[in-house]
Order: C-alpha cells, then sequence, then structure tokens
C-alpha cells in the first residue's frame, strides 16, 4: 500500500514537472509533454486502481498541484531572463503612401516572376507584372498601386 501510494506521487509529481516543462520551456510538442501525459494517465489510472475515493483525490489534488505552480511560474520572476521582452514598434508602408501612382515609370531589380523588386521613383518596392515574366533591368510602368505592391508592364509592352 505505502510503496503503491510512493510510485503514485512519484508518477504525478513528474507528470507536473514535465507538463509544466512541456508549456514553459520547450517550444512545441515534445518528449516531456508526451512523457507528462502518460505519466499522469498511469498515475491517475493506478490511484482509481487502488479504489475510487483515491483515484478522486488523485485528480483532483494533481490539478490543483498543477494550477498552482502553473500560476506561481507565471507570477515568478525566473522566466523574466529567458524571455523575450522586445517589442516591435515598425510597420509595413504600403505602395500607396509612398506616392506611387498610376504612369510612374521606373526599373526591374529582379526578374518578376510574376513577383519582384523595381525601383520607381528612386523607391525599392515589390512589383507584380501583369501576366508575363519580366527580366532584371527592364524598364517598367506602373499599371495599378496595390496595397503593398505595384502591378507593371514593360514600357515597350502596349495594352
Amino acid at each position: 500500500m505505502l510503496l503503491d501510494i510512493a510510485i503514485i506521487l512519484f508518477l504525478m509529481i513528474a507528470a507536473i514537472a514535465l507538463l509544466l516543462a512541456e508549456i514553459f520551456l520547450f517550444p512545441g510538442i515534445t518528449l516531456a509533454g508526451i512523457s507528462g501525459a502518460l505519466f499522469a494517465i498511469g498515475g491517475i489510472f493506478l490511484a482509481y486502481a487502488e479504489g475510487t475515493a483515491v483515484g478522486h483525490a488523485t485528480l483532483a489534488l494533481s490539478l490543483l498541484a498543477f494550477g498552482i505552480a502553473f500560476l506561481w511560474l507565471l507570477r515568478s520572476r525566473s522566466f523574466n531572463k529567458v524571455a523575450l521582452h522586445t517589442n516591435i514598434d515598425s510597420r509595413l508602408t504600403s505602395s500607396r503612401e509612398l506616392g506611387i501612382q498610376p504612369g510612374d515609370e521606373g526599373i526591374t531589380l529582379s526578374r518578376l516572376a510574376p513577383i519582384g523588386k523595381a525601383r520607381i521613383k528612386g523607391i525599392v518596392v515589390e512589383a507584380k507584372s501583369t501576366n508575363e515574366l519580366i527580366d532584371e533591368e527592364t524598364p517598367v510602368v506602373v499599371v495599378r498601386v496595390d496595397s503593398y505592391n505595384v502591378l507593371v508592364r514593360p514600357i515597350n509592352h502596349k495594352s
């Protein structure tokens, strides 16, 4: 009986530790999370084998211990050392905000197949060809300005 309690206690403590490590330390689903889940299932199964009351008590105490440990780790300053605290305050500038208008001319900096880079009015933008591949260093004219790319066609092309 005492050995059974020790085994159940070990399994539940190991399950809680592994599941918390999975949540706070290891990204994705790893061996720690799978092992923690298996240990928890095994501990609960063994507890219910001892009796329904023991099983219920083990399940309730395990959930309570997990919840307390989870909240304590969330509020703990120990994870501040490994946490990312960088705020991204930049934003993507729309092609419309750059002042590019239909009819503006430029040159492709890379092959547009169908999307690539072009320099229009001295500004490097993401350009999209109307319906064909456009080689590098080809003069182009702006047909339409979308939110984040510019629709272009070769200057010598009539459409």
